[in-house]
C-alpha cells in the first residue's frame, strides 16, 4: 500500500492537529499569512457554504483563476465535501471554455475577475446572458443545464453571482455536524480532481483523479526532495496544472511544508519572494529559472536559503541546471517526469544524483509504482536500452476520461497499465530517457499541445480546405506551434487572417506561431501525412538548425 489510505480532508485535519500554529500558506508580496489552524477554520467555513448552496459530494466545481490565495482554500473545501474540482487552464478562451462547461458538466464555477488582457466576467457574461437578469443561486442556463451556480473569487458584487465572502457568511451559520457527516461518508477512492488535458481527438479530456491518487504522488515527490516541517515551497507555477496543485501543494501538505505561492509568475517577484521568506525550495519550467537567472537585479537577492525544488515541462539544459545548483544554491534540484493520467509523477532524480543524471535522464521510478518499456507494435517488454513506449501501473494511475470509456480503455489496458505515448529506455542503474514520441504533441513550454485540437479548431476558418500542425523548434520555448493550411479554391487568406482568427478565441500559448500556405501535403506510400517532412520544410524555410529536442517533457 502506498504512503496514506486517508482523504485529503482527513489527512490535513491531522496536520491542523500537529501543527496547529506552523504557517501552511504565506503570501509574500501582501503579507498574508496562514497557519495550518487558521487556513482550516477559513476551509471549514468555504466547505459549509457550498453546502449550503447545494453543492455536495460528486457535484463538479469548477475554478478558472490564477493563483489567488483562495485557489487553495477551494481545493481544500471541495475535498471536504467530496465535490470534484475541476481546474481550468487560466489561458482558455470563450472557444475552450464553452467545450469545457458542458463536457464537465459543471454544476459551479468559481472566476476572478481577469487575467492578462482577458475579461473573464465579459466571456462568462456572453456565454450565459442569464446571469444578467436571476437571482443569485437561481441560474438556469440554456446553454449549460447542469450548471446552478457561478461564484466570484473576491469581495465585489456581480449580478447573479456569489462571492466567496458570502460563501463564507452562510458557513459560518451551518452547523459543523452537516459537513461532518458529508466528511465521513467519503472514500480514499472517490474522484476529487478533475483536471483537462488535450487529446488526440481534438478536444480535451477530463481526467478523473482521486485523494489516494493525488494525495500519495504528492508524499513521494516530496520524499524525493527530502521535504520536512522546516521546509518552505516558494510556488510560481500555476496551481491548475499538476506541477502546482500536486508537487506543490499536495508534496507541501504531506510534509508539513510551508507553502509560498505567487499569484502570477514575475522573475523578480520569484527572487523577492525566496529571500523575504527564506525559502528552501522552488519549481519551475526551465524557462522560469532562466528568466530569474537572466534578471538585471539577479545579485541583488541572497539565495542562500534554497536547497531543492523541481525543474520540469520541458528538458533541462545542462548549462542551466548547473546555473541554477551554483548560482541559485539549488544543489538538491530535482527532475520529475509524468502525465496528468498518472497523477503526474512516474520518475524523478533524487537530491544527489550526478548532473549528468539530472540532465540526461528523467530520473528513476517513484516507490510503489511498475513501470516498463514496450514494443508499441507487439507489447511485448523490452530490455534495459532498448526504446519502446513507457508505461506504469500503480496507486497513480487516473480513474479514466470523464465521460470517455473508449479512450479511457484505449489508455489503460486490460491489466491495468497506463500507455504514455512516449518513447523511452531506462539505462542498467535504472534511470530512463524519454528518446521521442509515440503520440503527436508539442511541448511548448511545458504546455503540451495536441495537433488535432487546434487542426479541428482551424478547419472551422472560412477559406481552409486542410490543415496540418506541427511543432516547430524554437530557442525559448523549446518548441512553438506551425500550421501548413491549404486554401479552398479562390480563397485569399493569409497568415495575418489565421493569426486573427486565433486572437481571443483559442488559449494564447495555442496559437500558430507560424503559417505556411501549401499545395499539398507530403505523403508516405500508403497515403499518411508524414509530419515530419512538415517540420523539415518549416526549419528549412526559417532557416532553422537546431533540431526539435528529443528529450519529451513532463505534463506537469
Amino acid at each position: 500500500m502506498p504512503y496514506t489510505n486517508q482523504t485529503i480532508g482527513a489527512f490535513f485535519e491531522d496536520q491542523v492537529r500537529r501543527l496547529p500554529d506552523h504557517e501552511f500558506l504565506v503570501y509574500p508580496d501582501r503579507n498574508l499569512r496562514f497557519t495550518f489552524s487558521q487556513f482550516n477554520e477559513r476551509v471549514d467555513r468555504l466547505a459549509k457554504g457550498l453546502l449550503a448552496i447545494g453543492l455536495g459530494k460528486g457535484d463538479h466545481v469548477g475554478i478558472w483563476a490564477t493563483n489567488v490565495p483562495d485557489w487553495a482554500t477551494f481545493m481544500f473545501a471541495t475535498a471536504k465535501i467530496g465535490a470534484v474540482l475541476v481546474t481550468i487552464n487560466t489561458h482558455y478562451r470563450r472557444f475552450e471554455l464553452e467545450y469545457l462547461i458542458r463536457q464537465a458538466d459543471l454544476k459551479a464555477l468559481a472566476l476572478i475577475d481577469s487575467f492578462r488582457d482577458h475579461d473573464y466576467l465579459h466571456t462568462i457574461n456572453e456565454l450565459i446572458p442569464e446571469l444578467a437578469t436571476c437571482e443569485r443561486g437561481q441560474l438556469h442556463s440554456e446553454k449549460f443545464p447542469a450548471l446552478r451556480h457561478v461564484i466570484f473569487i473576491g469581495q465585489q458584487k456581480h449580478r447573479g453571482l456569489f462571492t466567496t465572502r458570502e460563501l463564507m457568511m452562510l458557513g459560518e451559520h451551518c452547523s459543523d455536524e452537516d459537513l461532518d457527516r458529508v466528511k465521513n461518508s467519503l472514500g480514499v477512492h472517490d474522484v476529487i480532481n478533475m483536471q483537462y488535458t488535450s487529446g488526440t481527438t481534438g478536444f480535451p479530456k477530463g481526467v478523473m483523479l482521486s485523494h489516494y491518487n493525488i494525495l500519495n504522488n504528492g508524499y513521494f515527490i516530496g520524499e524525493r526532495q527530502k521535504f520536512t516541517e522546516q521546509d518552505r515551497l516558494c510556488l510560481p507555477v500555476p496551481m491548475f496544472h499538476c506541477f502546482g496543485c500536486v508537487l506543490g501543494i499536495m508534496a507541501a501538505l504531506t510534509h508539513g511544508t510551508t507553502l509560498v505561492p505567487l499569484e502570477l509568475f514575475d522573475p523578480l517577484l520569484v527572487l523577492a519572494a525566496v529571500q523575504k521568506e527564506r525559502c528552501t525550495a522552488l519549481y519551475g519550467v526551465p524557462t522560469m529559472f532562466i528568466a530569474e537567472l537572466a534578471h538585471p537585479m539577479f545579485d541583488l537577492f541572497d539565495l542562500r536559503s534554497l536547497r531543492t525544488g523541481i525543474m520540469a515541462g520541458s528538458p533541462c539544459p545542462e548549462e542551466t541546471m548547473r546555473q541554477v545548483m551554483e548560482k541559485m544554491h539549488c544543489r538538491e534540484i530535482t527532475i520529475a517526469y509524468g502525465l496528468t493520467e498518472a497523477s503526474p509523477v512516474i520518475t524523478q532524480t533524487r537530491t544527489d544524483d550526478s548532473m549528468t543524471q539530472r540532465t540526461g535522464t528523467v530520473g528513476a521510478v517513484l516507490p510503489e509504482i511498475e513501470v516498463k518499456i514496450i514494443d508499441p507494435e507487439t507489447g511485448d517488454t523490452l530490455p534495459a536500452g532498448a526504446r519502446g513506449e513507457l508505461c506504469c501501473r500503480g496507486y497513480n494511475v487516473m480513474k479514466g476520461y470523464y465521460n470517455m470509456p473508449e479512450l479511457t480503455a484505449e489508455a489503460i489496458d486490460a491489466d491495468g497499465w497506463l500507455h504514455s505515448g512516449d518513447q523511452a529506455e531506462v539505462d542498467a542503474d535504472g534511470y530512463y530517457r524519454i528518446t521521442g514520441r509515440i503520440k503527436d504533441m508539442i511541448i511548448r513550454g511545458g504546455e503540451n499541445i495536441y495537433p488535432r485540437e487546434i487542426e479541428e479548431f482551424l478547419y472551422t476558418m472560412e477559406g481552409v480546405l486542410d490543415v496540418q500542425v506541427v511543432g516547430i523548434p524554437d530557442e525559448k520555448y523549446g518548441e512553438v506551434v506551425g500550421a501548413f493550411i491549404i486554401r479552398r479554391e479562390g480563397a485569399d487568406i493569409t497568415a495575418e487572417d489565421v493569426v486573427d482568427f486565433t486572437r481571443n478565441r483559442i488559449a494564447p500559448y495555442k496559437k500558430p506561431r507560424h503559417v505556411f500556405f501549401v499545395d499539398g501535403f507530403p505523403l508516405t506510400a500508403s497515403g499518411k501525412i508524414q509530419k515530419y517532412r512538415l517540420r523539415e520544410m518549416a526549419c528549412e524555410k526559417l532557416g532553422i538548425t537546431t533540431r526539435i529536442f528529443s528529450e519529451s517533457a513532463t505534463e506537469t
